[in-house]
């Protein structure tokens, strides 16, 4: 069902991390799944969402969980104050020094992952659908190689999308 974006070659893009033999692959955000990250990702005022999918089934959706848990102080840090931005942090290294900033065990792919073990056991062979951004941090990579996720989809243009 997933079609790749042929004019997008992954290994053009300089991705903060990227594991040794694995690339992203890229749908329409008319794909299924995609389309579902993406309604995930708006209900919960997260920066980004993750459905993991075997076999047209969706086993398990996460979305990033800041320790902030009031919509204005989301809106708020989202807009204007997250301190990582503001000192120039590179993104995917450095949660603690904001405290709006979830860790990578609060990201959207750690808690797909979960999730989707949680519901359905195995996961081995899945694919992770995952919207919001334009890349994966290595703890979360490694979350995902370790459960077994087979490729990994990113919306169309997520680079240009959501690159700071």
């Amino acid at each position: 069902m997933p079609t790749t974006q042929n004019d997008l070659a992954t290994s053009s893009i300089p991705y903060p991390y990227l594991p040794e033999g694995r690339t992203f692959q890229y749908v329409p955000l008319s794909n299924p799944y995609m389309s579902e990250a993406k309604k995930i990702k708006e209900a919960h005022t997260s920066g980004s969402a993750a459905v993991v999918v075997r076999d047209g089934v969706i086993l398990g959706k996460g979305s990033n969980r800041s320790p902030l848990y009031f919509p204005k102080l989301i809106s708020l840090h989202n807009k204007y104050v997250c301190l990582r931005r503001w000192l120039r942090v590179p993104t995917g290294t450095q949660y603690w020094v904001c405290p709006g900033c979830s860790g990578y065990n609060q990201h959207s792919e750690a808690r797909a992952v979960r999730d989707a073990i949680r519901r359905s056991g195995s996961i081995a062979g899945a694919d992770m659908y995952f919207y919001g951004h334009w890349w994966c941090c290595q703890p979360c990579w490694d979350k995902m190689i370790a459960a077994g996720i087979r490729n990994v989809y990113l919306v169309e243009g997520a680079t240009q999308l959501f690159k700071r």
